[in-house]
């Protein structure tokens, strides 16, 4: 099959090509109306660079040293240093997906027509990302304000042969000896290029596209989880019927409902304690409310989207280029927006992991759980169950509630209080990455507890979709019920199942496209 290609032009992109450039290597081309929009906004900064009047990151140094004039001859030295000066991230690696993003992103900015970028350098962006050459980009350096700074300098480095890069093999070289092989020029830039390439909230942006992608998985199959788990619990379906939902209209809500419901449809366990002579009136909040609670996040991931989608239609730098000529200085580059849905993504996602752990301790426990065995365990007392597991999924609940603590709540002054106010986006990504991976994890556990649970209910039988993830989950060597054994690997395969989709696509089949 080919491989999918992306063309940018003047207005911006849209999730799904992230996604596409970031993490399946699709190549990128530049549009005719894009090198057109290049070379219009270059044509106004060479007007300007050929004045006497100062202008900021054409003839002037940068951030608090913009009193300076720079002479023309001293220029092209002015736009390498800030290149090489701002490349002073520390710590890890960045993953090359989020490089990728990263670069790809900042492409998008230039091929706007609004940074002053000639095209041969636009062309070179492209380039490089498609002979699958990433910068080594670092953990530490962004404060999310002037953009993402220390990464994309990183990322310009790269451009002008500088600086170490992993190439399409995986090894790590210096970037010049990448170039080379490729038969990719290095750049040399002019006035305003050095700063261009640096001056975006690309990052923290590129993160939030790609946490929506995982995130919409993971609220899908915390919606399956919640219904295996209310399954295994006997509990009742009837707190999912639309009209419930509909009487409080939040879209999310109504949508984990409906999910729950096309799970549980056809199942042979729900309602047991409904009736009877000690009967169950209500199920457990964390049962009954999971559509509350999975529908809240669902909605704060539609506003987060929205934010994407602006973020991704605009043009971020300063100064900037309008259509009418002139050039002007602005605040676009700060990450405020995005790092408040990033924070507000990490919020919902710790609650998300809360309850499906409430759920897990529930199966276990003998004096809540309807009649299963203590801790699931096969033979109580002699074997634990999986008593630990639920001990990991605490852990990782625990770790995910100080990964809500916001970072767009701190700011710290930068460039000798030039630059005063500062987003923190990149950390408030880099810590929602890590609360992802956590999530995933979590409702991994869920759906170990909650199967086994099910396969527990001798003489009942499941709902076919229960029972299309169960044998799916089996069938991914994800052990049942039986004595303890070494229970690491089937929590990491869980995991992988959980994290790659493969849940979800168990139960569609049987339930329709869920929401």
């Amino acid at each position: 099959m080919d491989m999918q290609t992306v063309v940018l032009g003047t207005s911006g992109t849209t999730p799904q090509d992230v996604i596409a450039v970031a993490r399946h290597g699709a190549r990128v081309e530049l549009s005719a109306g894009a090198v057109e929009a290049l070379a219009a906004s270059r044509a106004v900064v060479d007007a300007l660079a050929a004045k006497p009047e100062p202008v900021y990151g054409v003839s002037t140094g940068f951030g608090a040293l913009a009193t300076r004039h720079i002479d023309h001859e001293l220029r092209t030295q002015l736009q390498r240093n800030i290149v090489r000066s701002h490349a002073a991230g520390m710590g890890p690696r960045v993953e090359r997906e989020v490089v990728r993003a990263l670069m790809f992103l900042r492409l998008k900015t230039v091929a706007s027509g609004h940074t002053g970028v000639r095209p041969e350098v636009a062309q070179t962006m492209a380039d490089v990302l498609n002979a699958g050459i990433t910068p080594v980009v670092h953990e530490y350096g962004s404060l999310g304000c002037s953009g993402d700074l220390a990464p994309l300098s990183h990322c310009a480095l790269a451009l002008m042969g500088e600086g170490d890069a992993e190439g399409p093999d995986g090894t790590v070289r210096p970037a010049g000896e990448l170039l080379a092989a490729a038969g990719i020029e290095p750049v040399v830039l002019r006035e305003k290029e050095g700063l261009a390439l640096l001056n975006g909230t690309d990052g923290m942006l590129g993160m939030l596209v790609m946490a929506l992608a995982d995130l919409d998985t993971l609220y899908k199959s915390a919606d399956v989880t919640a219904a295996l788990s209310l399954e295994a619990l006997l509990g009742t379906e009837k707190v999912l019927e639309p009209e419930l939902h509909a009487i409080r209209p939040h879209p999310g809500q109504a949508a984990s409902a409906a999910n729950m419901l096309a799970v549980l449809k056809g199942s042979g366990l729900t309602g047991h304690f409904q009736a009877g002579e000690a009967p169950r009136v209500q199920d457990a909040y964390s049962i009954r409310c999971a559509p509350q609670v999975a529908g809240a996040g669902r909605d704060t991931m539609a506003h987060a989207l929205l934010v994407a989608e602006r973020e991704l239609a605009a043009a971020v730098d300063n100064p900037v280029v309008l259509g009418n000529g002139e050039v002007r200085s602005n605040g676009n580059f700060h990450g405020a927006p995005v790092a408040y849905v990033l924070d507000f993504l990490a919020i919902a996602a710790a609650d998300l992991g809360s309850i499906a752990e409430r759920r897990t301790d529930r199966l276990l426990d003998k004096n809540r759980s309807h009649g299963l065995p203590p801790f699931l365990a096969d033979d109580a007392g002699v074997d634990s169950g999986l008593m630990i597991a639920q001990y990991t999924q605490a852990a990782l609940v625990s770790e995910m509630k100080r990964l809500a603590v916001p970072a767009s709540a701190d700011s710290i002054p930068s460039s000798a209080m030039q630059e005063d106010h500062v987003s923190m986006g990149w950390s408030a990504a880099r810590k929602l990455r890590t609360a992802i991976g956590n999530l995933a994890r979590i409702i991994a556990v869920e759906l170990y507890a909650a199967t086994r649970g099910i396969e527990l209910r001798t003489g009942l039988t499941p709902a076919p979709a229960s029972r299309a993830a169960i044998d799916a989950l089996r069938a991914a060597g994800v052990e049942g019920p039986g004595p303890d054994r070494f229970l690491a690997p089937d929590l990491a395969a869980a995991d992988v199942f959980v994290r790659e989709g493969r849940l979800v696509a168990a139960v569609e089949p049987v339930t329709g496209p869920l929401a």
